[in-house]
């Protein structure tokens, strides 16, 4: 027969939902009321791990959530700290709440810190799987040890690889759906539930949906033969882009263009690439630059020089503080991005003030007060090669939150 201190250690292993702080609270009180009983004391062990699992942790009421392998698993009502497993995730809940964020997936680059917290610029940088080859630090994150994982849909191989590897981590992870836009009115809805930060989740849940909507609306209206013919220039070159059926360049689409590169997918990287003599044969109307060393010389660039877009002065470096409003990363800031290019490619539909529209933006999501010249030199950026495109790096925007 097993003694009852073993009980007690296997009772500890089987409840693998218990936070360190818990299990040390269980393990004391289990041996403090040991009985001479043996039965009795097992019963003791189980109704102490009981209340352990739902008792407060540092005044917060515990609840249970459902992760991604249908693990029932005791969570405090507000999440003290949550890593995200891709950097769109991770700036949706720095939008949610900055304090939330127990690491980042990569260093802080320069041109962001004037929209960053100080606090979260010192964070540990845990990695995460994004982009082509990206994993996470698991030691780093166990050692960290955040209270919840948000984890986001990637391609199927790699889809795999994160689940062996985050099933035998011990911690919940929920899943957040956020390939395309139309998902983030959900995704803020989901997120406010999980993180206990509900009114906040459903506030830019609201500002998603009613955006989408409204510029659904407005793009209903034009014809399909009088959408506005785009090309989205992306590498140093300008000669890759994104096929029209990609999430990369979903935003053309929704403001009424129409993307000039007519191909499905071929995978979720994209970066497809495309002869110069392909690019003059679709004479797009307006061009949407990714680099900035690319826009810094279409104009005098002979080749480019005879595309309509370029005649015209229809080429637009995409804004990028304080992370790009058009793609890599796909966040957030699209929904910004949407009513910027809407308004660029049909300002006679949606003549909106861009620049109170982005004050506003940032006051919501990111708890700045931008000044309308800071807004203005974040809309029309300088395309300097350091890719910052603003003047403002020499002071902090005024932070409200």
């Amino acid at each position: 027969m097993i003694s009852y201190e073993q009980a007690l250690e296997t009772v500890l292993e089987n409840v693998h939902v218990l936070r360190p702080e818990r299990r040390s609270i269980l393990k004391g009180t289990g041996r403090a009321c040991a009985p001479p009983n043996f039965l009795l004391g097992a019963a003791c062990v189980l109704i102490v791990a009981a209340l352990t699992v739902l008792a407060p942790v540092g005044g917060l009421q515990a609840r249970e959530l459902t992760d991604i392998f249908g693990r029932r698993i005791a969570v405090p009502d507000r999440i003290r700290h949550a890593w995200a497993t891709s950097p769109p995730a991770t700036y949706m809940l720095y939008a949610m709440d900055p304090g939330v964020l127990a690491g980042l997936n990569t260093p802080v680059r320069e041109w962001e810190r004037n929209y960053f917290r100080r606090d979260i610029q010192q964070l540990p940088v845990l990695g995460g799987w994004y982009g082509q080859g990206n994993v996470p630090n698991i030691e780093m994150v166990l050692k960290v040890n955040p209270e919840i994982i948000i984890a986001t849909s990637l391609n199927s191989s790699m889809e795999e690889r994160k689940s062996r590897t985050l099933r035998d981590v011990p911690i919940p992870v929920v899943g957040v759906k956020m390939e395309r836009l139309s998902d983030y009115p959900d995704a803020f809805t989901f997120l406010g539930e999980a993180l206990g930060r509900r009114e906040r989740g459903k506030k830019l849940s609201d500002y998603a949906r009613k955006t989408i909507g409204k510029m659904s609306a407005i793009v209903e209206a034009v014809p399909p033969r009088q959408r506005v013919s785009v090309y989205y220039a992306e590498a140093e070159d300008g000669l890759s882009t994104e096929c029209h059926g990609s999430m990369h360049a979903e935003l053309i689409a929704l403001a009424g263009g129409r993307n000039v590169h007519r191909c499905p997918a071929k995978d979720v990287y994209g970066m497809e690439k495309v002869s110069m003599e392909q690019v003059l044969l679709y004479d797009p109307e307006v061009i949407l630059v990714f680099e900035p060393l690319f826009f810094k010389g279409i104009f005098s660039d002979p080749r480019w020089r005879q595309i309509r877009a370029v005649k015209e002065r229809k080429v637009y470096l995409i804004p990028r503080q304080p992370f790009n409003w058009f793609d890599r990363p796909p966040s957030f800031m699209r929904l910004l991005g949407l009513t910027w290019l809407t308004n660029l490619l049909h300002p006679d539909l949606y003549p909106v003030d861009i620049v109170k529209e982005t004050q506003a933006f940032f006051r919501l999501f990111l708890g700045i007060d931008l000044t309308g010249r800071e807004a203005m030199e974040i809309i029309h950026p300088r395309g300097d090669v350091s890719g910052h495109g603003t003047g403002i790096t020499g002071h902090r925007p005024h932070r409200t939150r």
